[in-house]
């Protein structure tokens, strides 16, 4: 044997653990166990996924990193190496990688040195169509630019970027962008609707945007007629266990971003999410009948909703009848979009034992988002929510929303039955928002209130204060409203409803108005509110409110 092939081999060997031993180290950050501390629900540790110590690069296969080449091939080739070993990691190295579709396997870990980009293709035909779930429904759309399905032990880990793309698939409201933006668009090519409103990026996409029937109705050729209007979450996790994303960045997603759907035990650690504020659907990540989740360290900005638990949609999210719960929201950051933490609207299949803590929500819509409508069905309980700074929020710091898309038809109220929409038993404190429109909304159904609902040690800076309609079983302790508007409280139809040392602007006419017949055991404990700052509705019954 020569001294040349004993160099080599050695320098082989070397290179080998040098790489095994970089991607050891990314594997040892382990996740603080104190998370679990004192949790209000029963919930066992979410298992992490383990991977066998064989390493493979991507350009081992091929892969080239000039932006030009399509590395779909070279990326499928080297994950199925590592499945043939019984698993390990894939390494895609520093530089710009343009590729289709990743489809993670079993037993597999994508780790992404400093500096590595993975720019997914403009090239529509790279995305088949398959059979999947979108906004709760099942149905066809184009294949998502990182897929999984029935896999267990899979990470996304490291340091690297993956950039859907998303402006080749999204359309875009006029109204939502500047004027120069507009023209951008306009100029890059695609078509606008006919009021010139809307710009989508092809004219298939357009054509998507007219159907007269929903799309889950659509067969495949159908769909495959329409391909780009129905475009895809980038990362879709369906029926997947032991996950773990950590320490990457997903960035211009084509609709939602992070969509783990029916999987458990997943871990999303010191990731971040970027989409613009103008980005249509743009969630940064949405929950689906998911148990067992741990969502820490991580940053989002959304053009849609930023934290999103979800459970499948009307009819078919109750018959498959899979609840998100058993989550834990801990130290996240969401920038931008519609709310910042939220359940619904599609919460058919339930959403229960809930924990979010030490968050802030910074240019959200609404910091604290609840919404779901007539037809949902499904339960939301057990939801614990501490520790939450907000400020320049645009809507209302705290929602809830039972006539979500709807309005409210007083003279037509259904009868409960399995399609209608519950929330129980949430409870709010230590929460701190800076500027809002509208401080609070509980807004419940008439023949289903919010119940068991309590809101401990917050002062919320407001346009506007709170509403409370159709509800029961609230309870705000230790409450600052800081308003510019009167009255500070409305409160309509809604029975034991307690303020406790609830402190109210001194500037303004009216503190509190209360109307409805069915209103009652309105309480003020520890409250210097005077008589004369209380308005009722002739409706309301004689000692429905009262001062301790």
């Amino acid at each position: 044997m020569s001294k040349v092939f004993i160099i080599k081999e050695l320098v082989l060997i070397f290179s080998c653990f040098i790489i095994s031993e970089k991607v050891h180290c990314q594997q040892e950050k382990q996740i603080d166990l104190s998370i679990y501390k004192d949790l209000p629900f029963k919930m066992d540790k979410v298992e992490q996924p383990s991977f066998k110590d064989y390493t493979v690069t991507i350009r081992d296969f091929g892969a080239k990193d000039d932006g030009l080449t399509s590395n779909t091939k070279a990326i499928a080739k080297a994950i199925a190496s590592v499945v043939s070993k019984g698993g390990g990691t894939v390494i895609i190295p520093e530089g710009l990688w343009l590729t289709g579709p990743i489809e993670l396997k079993s037993n597999v870990r994508l780790y992404t040195e400093k500096g590595a980009v993975v720019l997914f293709t403009k090239d529509y035909n790279e995305y088949p169509m398959i059979n999947t779930s979108f906004e709760g429904q099942k149905s066809w759309r184009t294949m998502s630019p990182i897929y999984a399905k029935d896999a267990d032990h899979i990470a996304i880990t490291g340091y690297g970027l993956f950039n859907g793309n998303g402006e080749a698939w999204r359309p875009v409201k006029k109204a939502n962008v500047t004027d120069y933006m507009w023209k951008k668009f306009l100029f890059s090519g695609g078509v606008t609707n006919d009021a010139g409103t809307v710009w989508y990026p092809t004219e298939d996409a357009l054509a998507g945007s007219k159907l007269s029937v929903p799309t889950a109705r659509l067969s495949q050729k159908e769909s495959e007629a329409i391909r780009v209007f129905l475009r895809p979450v980038m990362v879709n996790l369906v029926n997947c266990k032991r996950i773990l994303l950590q320490g990457v960045t997903f960035q211009n997603s084509p609709a939602w971003c992070l969509h783990p759907l029916m999987s458990e035990d997943i871990t999303i650690d010191n990731v971040s999410v970027i989409n613009e504020e103008w980005a249509m659907n743009g969630d940064a990540l949405d929950l689906e009948s998911c148990r067992n989740v741990l969502i820490c360290n991580s940053t989002f900005n959304a053009g849609d909703d930023g934290i999103c638990m979800k459970s499948g949609k009307d009819e078919e999210g109750r018959k498959r009848g899979i609840p998100t719960e058993n989550v834990i929201v801990h130290n996240c950051k969401v920038y931008s979009g519609h709310g910042g933490f939220v359940v619904g609207s599609e919460m058919s299949g339930g959403v229960r034992n809930i924990l979010v803590k030490h968050c802030s929500f910074v240019g959200t819509g609404s910091g604290l988002r609840f919404k779901s409508t007539r037809g949902r069905g499904g339960v939301v309980e057990n939801i614990y929510i501490s520790d939450i700074t907000m400020a320049n929020i645009s809507g209302d710091a705290i929602v809830y929303d039972l006539y979500y898309m709807t309005r409210e038809d007083v003279a037509k109220v259904p009868g409960v039955d399995e399609t209608t929409p519950q929330f129980r038993n949430i409870n709010m404190k230590n929460i701190v928002c800076k500027g809002a429109d509208r401080a609070i909304l509980f807004q419940g159904l008439p023949e289903m209130t919010l119940k068991e609902i309590t809101l401990e040690n917050a002062t919320i800076e407001a346009k506007a204060g709170i509403i409370c309609k159709d509800a029961e079983h609230i309870q705000m302790k230790n409450v600052r409203i800081c308003s510019k508007e009167s009255p500070v409280v409305t409160i309509k139809n809604s029975t034991d409803i307690v303020m406790d040392n609830f402190i109210y602007p001194e500037t303004g006419n009216e503190i509190i108005t209360i109307s409805g017949d069915k209103t009652d055991k309105i309480r003020c404990v520890h409250s210097s509110i005077k008589p004369d700052r209380i308005k009722f509705s002739p409706e309301v019954k004689p000692g429905a409110f009262f001062v301790d």
